[in-house]
């Protein structure tokens, strides 16, 4: 909740006028807590959920009908209507169980990390660099945490629900083990903790996480996606080989970037079927 009272104490307290986006941040939030400002990401995770995998199930159906399929990436794979409803609702549930309430009961680290909602708001290059930062922090420590998930035991009891899907789907992003939810949720956090912001930064990095998640497990590349021009991405052909290996699959762990894989020496097997394999194979889509 801000520590004011009206507009003209916010702009005394910052010595200037505030900004358009900060004086629609203090119509909206001045009587709000912080604890109800934090609990919107639940909410906001939920409709992108919902709706950002919307254009893939489209064009799924369309698949249906006969109609071009030459960016499917396993494209002899049709997913029906009742498949993908299937999947949305059991993610529900485990949104209801899992992520519902890691997100609520995890605001007392949010408070501690120093997530603030007050004026003023951060400048977009702040935002911009907080994101960047976000983004590699949260790639690193999914790299390992998936590695972890990939022994036996972590297999066996959690990450095999996930991989359930060999061709993933939009929907199926999220598709897991409630643990895994927890598990994996908890490198998301850890660019905030290292590198704290405005509570409006914590809510587009939590899109921003989920819009990446949908698109790679998509199933579909696109030529024209403008994500293939950010150095070192690896999209959903990157993450699709990880779901089309299934259990044995120990390549291509990272949730974002290709770097960690490359360093580490976990994508040989990737490398070999992009080029002996996936290549060809859409060589031959092309050609028909």
């Amino acid at each position: 909740m801000l520590p004011y009272q009206n507009l003209q104490e916010a702009e005394y307290a910052l010595g200037r006028n505030l900004t358009i986006t900060e004086t629609l941040w203090f119509k909206y939030s001045a009587t709000k807590s912080d604890y109800i400002l934090y609990c919107h990401n639940t909410f906001f995770l939920f409709i992108f959920y919902t709706v950002l995998p919307l254009p893939y199930v489209f064009i799924e159906l369309m698949r249906s009908k006969n109609i071009d399929d030459k960016f499917k990436i396993q494209h002899k794979i049709k997913n029906s209507v009742s498949d993908m409803l299937n999947c949305y609702k059991k993610v529900l549930v485990t949104f209801v169980f899992a992520v519902g309430p890691l997100q609520i009961f995890s605001f007392p680290v949010i408070q501690m990390i120093g997530i603030r909602t007050s004026l003023p708001l951060p400048s977009a290059s702040e935002i911009c660099f907080q994101l960047l930062a976000y983004v590699l922090l949260e790639d690193y420590a999914n790299y390992w945490l998936h590695r972890l998930l990939h022994f036996k035991w972590g297999y066996d009891k959690i990450h095999r629900v996930h991989h359930e899907y060999t061709a993933p789907i939009g929907f199926a992003a999220p598709y897991a083990h409630w643990a895994e939810i927890i598990i994996l949720g908890l490198a998301s956090f850890i660019g905030p903790v290292i590198v704290p912001g405005h509570m409006v930064t914590f809510w587009l990095w939590m899109i921003v996480r989920q819009m990446e998640a949908v698109e790679t497990h998509s199933g579909y590349d696109f030529p024209w996606s403008p994500l293939k021009y950010i150095p070192f991405y690896g999209g959903a052909v990157y993450h699709d080989y990880h779901h089309y290996v299934g259990e044995k699959s120990q390549s291509n762990f990272a949730s974002v970037f290709t770097y960690c894989d490359t360093i580490y020496g976990t994508n040989k097997g990737y490398r070999w079927y992009q080029k002996e394999v996936y290549e060809k194979a859409r060589e031959k889509l092309k050609q028909k």
